[in-house]
């Protein structure tokens, strides 16, 4: 019975060092893509912040300081977050988000569910588009007989009143006549 319990001791130990293991290689990849992303997006912001600048002097050019101004401090910030993220290594970036989360967990908070929200909203407003698309018939690019009990008729989009008249059918939503 002992040797039964050391060996499965052993297995455990073993498993819970190839979890570390992958653990820590999910880790330095997680690293390396927030490293590479990171500069390859510092480098645009930066590039932003040049076109930024050249904004702020043809505004200038036009006598229009003030916005020249606000254009120019935006380019400044702009700027300087480029440099930050084409500087910093993943570990830096990782370490910085995590910092400001614990220290604004309400603006964390607030900013996943504003996340959301937009996320609903997309998803709502492609949902009729989705849900027009699986009806249609990929060969003839129509609805399918079955889909079309209640949504539009089959005869040209036209509808018998009861004295026999043939008139428009209001058809699927957004359906042109």
């Amino acid at each position: 019975m002992p040797e039964t319990q050391d060996k499965a001791k052993e297995v455990a130990s073993q498993a819970q060092d190839k979890a570390r293991e992958a653990a820590g290689q999910a880790r330095g990849r997680i690293r390396d893509q927030v490293d590479q992303r990171s500069t390859q997006f510092g480098e645009q912001v930066g590039s932003s912040a040049t076109d930024a600048r050249s904004v702020a002097e043809h505004l200038r050019s036009q006598g229009k300081e003030t916005p020249a101004r606000y254009v120019e401090q935006a380019a400044d910030r702009t700027e300087r977050l480029g440099g930050y993220l084409r500087e910093s290594d993943g570990d830096r970036i990782l370490h910085d988000v995590e910092d400001f989360a614990r220290r604004n967990t309400w603006a964390v908070a607030l900013g996943g569910l504003a996340l959301g929200f937009a996320a609903s909203r997309l998803l709502k407003a492609s949902s009729s588009d989705r849900y027009r698309s699986s009806l249609q018939d990929p060969d003839a690019g129509r609805l399918t007989a079955s889909s079309q009990q209640g949504l539009a008729p089959a005869n040209g989009g036209q509808v018998r009143s009861p004295g026999g008249d043939q008139v428009p059918s209001p058809g699927v939503a957004g359906e042109s006549w």
